[in-house]
């Protein structure tokens, strides 16, 4: 039986049977893979604390056919990443991003695109650790990851002529995923977003910045409340529905506002 190894993300763990686990796997060769961790939940020297959601690991997985359910053989834990398991808002935003990668990672793929994702899901957890998240951290790693995923808006030129819109305010197109000039579009379009310019700045450059250093970009309220409505009507046109980790991360970010870790 042919078998897989290599680093691997927790997205989703599910038990199945009596004893067993049926986890939801990210690693950069595969994109997602679902595999059976046998006897997982009744013996406890087999995944010892291994298979919690956001941990990093190290596993060997057989499989039959490539495209078949894998067993768990081996999963050794690399980082736990404890610093999101002791606040809400950083465990809620991560188990936000998990779960869109969960729904709308693939399954296989180019090798490019999956090791993309994967760098994507490490580097933002452990840059979440390193922060109490806010609504503008949010709205950032949430359009860093739809960019992982080969869905990254366009923001600097129209989506329909290639021209820069000019004006302090523009449209945003939701199915067409980027701005549009005024001579294709109208706010109050169906579809069409207005924003500010200076919105779309910042969102362009959130798309190239080090996570690491995400908040040295600033959003004021109204410039915040844009970029909120064009990112939750970008998730709602792919993903379809709302995740169930939305609801207590909206909650989570709404008791306080970001404060850096200094112990």
């Amino acid at each position: 039986m042919p078998s897989l190894q290599g680093e691997a993300i927790v997205l989703r763990a599910v038990e199945f049977g009596e004893s067993d686990l049926i986890a939801h796997l990210l690693m950069p060769e595969t994109g997602r893979l679902t595999v059976m961790a046998k006897h997982a939940r009744k013996s406890q020297r087999r995944f010892p604390g291994s298979l919690d959601l956001f941990n990093h690991l190290w596993v060997r997985v057989s499989r039959r056919r490539r495209s078949s359910l894998g067993f768990l053989e081996q999963a050794v834990l690399q980082d736990p990443f404890l610093e999101l398991r002791h606040r809400a808002g950083r465990y809620a935003l991560a188990s936000y991003l998990i779960e869109l990668m969960d729904r709308m990672a693939p399954e296989g793929g180019a090798s490019a695109d999956t090791g993309r994702i994967f760098d994507f899901a490490l580097a933002a957890l452990s840059a979440i650790g390193q922060l109490e998240p806010d609504p503008r951290l949010r709205c950032f790693l949430e359009l860093r990851a739809f960019d992982a995923l080969g869905l990254r808006p366009e923001f600097e030129h129209c989506v329909r002529c290639g021209t820069r819109p000019t004006g302090p305010r523009v449209g945003f197109h939701v199915p067409d995923g980027g701005v549009i000039c005024g001579a294709h579009g109208a706010e109050g379009s169906m579809g069409v977003l207005p924003v500010h310019l200076g919105t779309l700045r910042v969102l362009q450059q959130a798309l190239v910045y080090d996570l690491r250093h995400l908040l040295r970009l600033t959003l004021g309220d109204e410039a915040l409340a844009e970029a909120e409505q064009i990112l939750f009507r970008f998730q709602r046109f792919h993903v379809g529905f709302e995740l169930r980790s939305e609801r207590f991360l909206e909650t989570s970010l709404s008791r306080g506002r970001l404060t850096p870790v200094t112990a």
